[in-house]
This record gives structure tokens, C-alpha cells and sequence, in this order.
């Protein structure tokens, strides 16, 4: 199978099982979402969830966040992985929006990652959930699942250099689609230790499954 004819079965399947596909984070504009982001660092979506309302009550905009204490802050996120860091993250960004981006989300990476607590990944999915760019944000799961499949190559070693393969293979309308399609299909199909192959719809293009799966079998 050619890598074309990968690309094309996989963005299809998706296509036909997928079509709405969005972040599980709960916001309501690009600040809270900015929030939301940076508490998703290797930590669940549920658990941002679920903390993300209080925050959202207490800190609702940019001018009142940066003037939260630290205490207040770690109060309300003490159950996020590592509080300290994010706290300081936090008032920080909100500090530098009100400071140099008139209290306004930017919107390209360059100026995002100028943000305490964003890094490329992070400003990757703000631009393409809000603006729908096509940036490709490169997590734990779209790692893992692009080379499994064999979308990029498995010496693909970096997350940039995995976002660099999938942005040059995949529709520049369909990217920002596409990396929810990888994400969800990581955490709920393609697991990292038991992948659900045998359920799987994407058995015909997984490089994973035809080499791996199947050889075990016969």
C-alpha cells in the first residue's frame, strides 16, 4: 500500500464515521479555552472538566486573572497535575495578554508561545479549534497513532517532526478536523498498551495491524 492510498482510506473513514469532530474540553471563548489548554498538559480532559467551572467563576476574564493570587489559584487547581507550574502559568498568561495583546487571544503560534505556559503544541490547538488553521498539535496520542498506522514513519522521533509528515499528507481544510479524528481514535480505539484492533475500523490501512496483528495470527 502506497502512502497515498493510506492517507485516502484513513481521512475516508474518518469522513463517513466522524464528521463533527471537536476538542472534549468545555469552554465558551478562546480565553477559557486558552485556560482549558494549558491544564490539558499531561492531564485527562475529564479531570480539566471538572475543574475548569470554578475557575471560569472566579477568574471569568483576563483582567481578573491576572490579578489572582497564587494561593487562590493553586487552590482551585490542586487537583491538576502539577498546580505550582500551571498557577504561575496562568497568571502569567493572563498578565501578558492584558500587557502586550490588549487582553485579546492571539491567534498564530508565533504569538502564542511568546505566553507563559504555551508551547508549540498548546498555541497548535488554539489556532486550529478557534480559527480553524491548519496546524497540527502533536499530543502524546497523535504521536503514538500516526506512526502505529504508518500515516509518518516510525524515525519520526520528535512531535515536530511528526506534525511536519502530517501537515504535508493531509488536506490543508481537513487538518484542523484531523487532529481530533487522531486524538479520539487514540484515546478510544488505538489504546496505547491494548489497542482495540479487532474493532477497529481502519484494520484495511494499519500498518500495525497487517504486520503485527495478522502475523500473530497466522
Amino acid at each position: 500500500m502506497t502512502k497515498k492510498e493510506r492517507y485516502a482510506g484513513v481521512i475516508a473513514y474518518f469522513e463517513a464515521q466522524v464528521p463533527i469532530a471537536e476538542t472534549e474540553l468545555l469552554y465558551n471563548n478562546p480565553f477559557e479555552l486558552l485556560v482549558a489548554v494549558i491544564l490539558s498538559a499531561q492531564c485527562t480532559d475529564k479531570r480539566v472538566n471538572l475543574t475548569t467551572p470554578s475557575i471560569f467563576a472566579k477568574f471569568p476574564t483576563p483582567q481578573k486573572m491576572a490579578k489572582a493570587s497564587f494561593d487562590d489559584m493553586f487552590a482551585l487547581i490542586k487537583s491538576i497535575s502539577y498546580p505550582s507550574n500551571k498557577s504561575k502559568h496562568l497568571i502569567g498568561m493572563a498578565g501578558l495578554l492584558l500587557s502586550k495583546f490588549g487582553g485579546e487571544v492571539p491567534m498564530t503560534v508565533d504569538e502564542l508561545v511568546e505566553l507563559p505556559g504555551v508551547g508549540r503544541k498548546t498555541a497548535n490547538v488554539i489556532t486550529s479549534v478557534i480559527d480553524q488553521q491548519p496546524n497540527m498539535a502533536v499530543d502524546t496520542h497523535v504521536f503514538r497513532v500516526s506512526k502505529r498506522i504508518g500515516l509518518v514513519l516510525q524515525k519520526a522521533s520528535t512531535p515536530l517532526a511528526v506534525e511536519k509528515e502530517l501537515i504535508k499528507n493531509i488536506p490543508s481544510e481537513l487538518v484542523h478536523k484531523a487532529h481530533h479524528w487522531v486524538i479520539l481514535h487514540g484515546r478510544y480505539t488505538c489504546l496505547a498498551r491494548s489497542p482495540k484492533c479487532e474493532t477497529c475500523g481502519l484494520q484495511a490501512y494499519c500498518r500495525y495491524y497487517n504486520t503485527k496483528v495478522l502475523k500473530v495470527k497466522s
